[in-house]
C-alpha cells in the first residue's frame, strides 16, 4: 500500500447520480488505456496526458466567457479560475517534458488525442457543463493516484531522483537544490486542487439546474 493513500490529496468524490456515474465512467475507462500503454513509465505518462489536462480549463474559459458576454453579467470569477488552470497544466507539461522526451509516436499521440479530446470535451461542456466539470474533478482524483505512484516508484529507488528542471523551480519556487521528488509533490497538490475547484463549480451548478427545475414548477 502507498505511504501516500491516507493522506487528504487522496480522498474520493462518490457519484451523486446517473450523470455523475457516466463521468466517473468515461475517466476509468481512460485510465485502463493509459495504464495499458504508460504502465510504469510515469514521466511519459505525465507529458502526454498533461497535453490532455491543459485543455478543459481553456475551453471551460473560454465558454464561459462568451457566457457572461452573452448574459451581460459578471462571471464570479469562474474565468480566470479556469484559465489559470489550464496555464497551470501546461507548466506541468513544461516541466515533465524536461525530464522525459515524448518519442516520435507519443508526439503523435498527443496530437490525436488532443484533438479528439478538445472536440468533445467543447460539447460536453456546451451541452451538459456540471458534466463536464464533473468529468475533470474526476480525471484530477486519477491525476494524483497516479502522481502518487510515481513518487513511490521514487521512494522505492525504481526511478531516480533526478534534480529538478529549472523552469520547475523557477514557477513553484523550490530550492536550488530541488529534486524530482519535489516536483512530482507540489504537482500531485495542484491536481488536488483543480479536483477541489471543479467539484465545487459542478456542485454549484447543481444547485442552479435544481433552483431551475423548483422555478419550471411553481410556474406550472
Amino acid at each position: 500500500m502507498s505511504r501516500y493513500t491516507d493522506d487528504a490529496l487522496s480522498k474520493r468524490r462518490v457519484p451523486d447520480g446517473f450523470r455523475d456515474r457516466i463521468a466517473l465512467r468515461m475517466v476509468k475507462v481512460m485510465r485502463v488505456f493509459a495504464d495499458l500503454f504508460f504502465q510504469k513509465r510515469y514521466g511519459h505518462r505525465a507529458v502526454v496526458l498533461e497535453t490532455v489536462a491543459a485543455v478543459p480549463g481553456m475551453v471551460g474559459g473560454a465558454l464561459q466567457h462568451l457566457k457572461a458576454l452573452r448574459h451581460i453579467r459578471d462571471d464570479q470569477g469562474w474565468i480566470r479560475e479556469l484559465l489559470d488552470e489550464a496555464d497551470n497544466e501546461r507548466m506541468h507539461l513544461m516541466t515533465f517534458v524536461q525530464i522525459a522526451q515524448p518519442s516520435a509516436f507519443e508526439r503523435f499521440l498527443i496530437v490525436f488525442a488532443q484533438g479528439l479530446f478538445y472536440n468533445a470535451y467543447f460539447f460536453m461542456y456546451l451541452f451538459a457543463p456540471r458534466t463536464a466539470h464533473r468529468f475533470v474533478a474526476y480525471l484530477e482524483e486519477e491525476a494524483v493516484v497516479s502522481y502518487t505512484g510515481y513518487l513511490d516508484a521514487i521512494d522505492a529507488g525504481e526511478l531516480d531522483n533526478v534534480p529538478a528542471p529549472q523552469i520547475a523551480i523557477d514557477y513553484w519556487k523550490l530550492p536550488d537544490d530541488a529534486r524530482l521528488r519535489d516536483v512530482v509533490l507540489v504537482v500531485r497538490e495542484d491536481e488536488a486542487e483543480h479536483r477541489d475547484t471543479n467539484h465545487r463549480f459542478a456542485d454549484e451548478l447543481s444547485g442552479v439546474e435544481v433552483k431551475a427545475e423548483a422555478s419550471e414548477k411553481v410556474d406550472a
